[in-house]
């Protein structure tokens, strides 16, 4: 018999047994993500090479999320599989925002009870979002919390470290008046603003796996766990072709919060309302809960999952340049005197 066991642990609500099964179960997903197809993990550290060649003065750049509400919907179409991808954009999302190359994500998932087989499925989510992102995934923590949750539930989260040279950090010190604002569009809601979507589409009390008019046909919960799209590897490709002046990951908040966070201050942006090419279930979210446009823009990406901010003079290029990378931009928006963000 195994000697790291304990009947004691178990009946308290702990198998230990499961958790070193999940780990084997999950190593392959994690070989996909090492730059070497490496799967080191089950140490007390992650470990990973840093190369600062070419670097004058390297800044490390860090970020952690997790993936709110909306993980309520892996629990009801039972479905896990997608949700780490969505954590791992929170995180190189945002510190793609400022310049910097994601290295390397590590997660954290607290269960009511570990299922191997379902904490492996996240995991592979995880990863699947580090390919994307281009960086690896060197460890994590898988927590069972019998008693505090339900045995079917967990919650998922996660943090990146990225590095950018000082001398490229974007600051938007550069930016000026008459600079225009491109649309990098999402993949529909992302991670946000999940309490009020339940909440409208009554998410737990309806079908959510038939078809839906207004969605093309498609159904409620596979366009609402559609994973947040991932930048960073487009971004990173604009910066090397163009001068980016500022860039905002759109995320809880909105146009309202988010757009402002990219932008000095004295000046301001002017969003053509009939630029922005708005997702179908925005619509329906808007439609079912009697909901402002102002609250809509003020809650979700509305179709905007980052904007990025260049001269006047290379926005052809910088759409250029992201088409090529596989991302439809467009513009939304130019730079002007005043504050805040402003629909018209």
């Amino acid at each position: 018999m195994d000697k790291s066991y304990s009947d004691s642990y178990k009946a308290a609500g702990v198998d230990i047994t499961a958790g070193y099964k999940a780990v084997e179960l999950m190593k392959k997903h994690v070989a996909r993500t090492m730059p070497e197809g490496r799967a080191d993990i089950g140490g007390f550290g992650g470990l990973f090479p840093l190369d600062m060649a070419g670097m004058k003065e390297p800044v490390l750049v860090s970020g952690t999320d997790g993936v709110g509400t909306k993980i309520k919907l892996a629990f009801l179409m039972d479905k896990h599989d997608t949700v780490g991808i969505d954590c791992v954009a929170m995180c190189v999302n945002d510190i793609v925002c400022c310049g910097a190359k994601p290295l390397f994500f590590l997660d954290y998932i607290a269960c009511g009870r570990n299922f191997p087989e379902k904490i492996a499925s996240i995991v592979g989510g995880v990863a699947e979002g580090c390919v994307r992102a281009g960086c690896a995934l060197i460890g994590g923590e898988t927590a069972e919390h019998p008693g505090l949750m339900p045995e079917e539930e967990y919650d998922l989260a996660g943090f990146a470290v990225g590095v950018v040279d000082k001398s490229e950090v974007i600051d938007n010190t550069a930016m000026k008046e008459g600079d225009l604002m491109l649309a990098l569009p999402s993949s529909g809601v992302h991670s946000n603003g999940f309490s009020l979507v339940r909440k409208v589409l009554d998410v737990e009390n309806c079908d959510l796996t038939a078809p839906v008019a207004e969605l093309g046909g498609k159904g409620l919960g596979e366009t609402l766990l559609t994973p947040t799209e991932i930048y960073v590897k487009p971004v990173l490709a604009l910066l090397k072709e163009v001068t980016v002046r500022g860039i905002s990951h759109i995320t809880g908040g909105g146009f309202y919060e988010n757009m402002p966070r990219s932008i000095p201050k004295g000046l301001g942006v002017l969003i053509d309302r009939g630029a922005v090419r708005v997702p179908p279930i925005f619509g329906l979210i808007q439609k079912r809960g009697n909901i402002s446009e102002h609250d809509m823009f003020n809650t979700f990406n509305m179709g905007v999952g980052m904007s990025v901010v260049v001269a006047r003079e290379d926005a052809v290029r910088a759409i250029d340049v992201l088409k090529a990378n596989g991302v439809d931009a467009y513009i939304i928006g130019k730079i002007v005197r005043g504050d805040g963000v402003t629909l018209v």
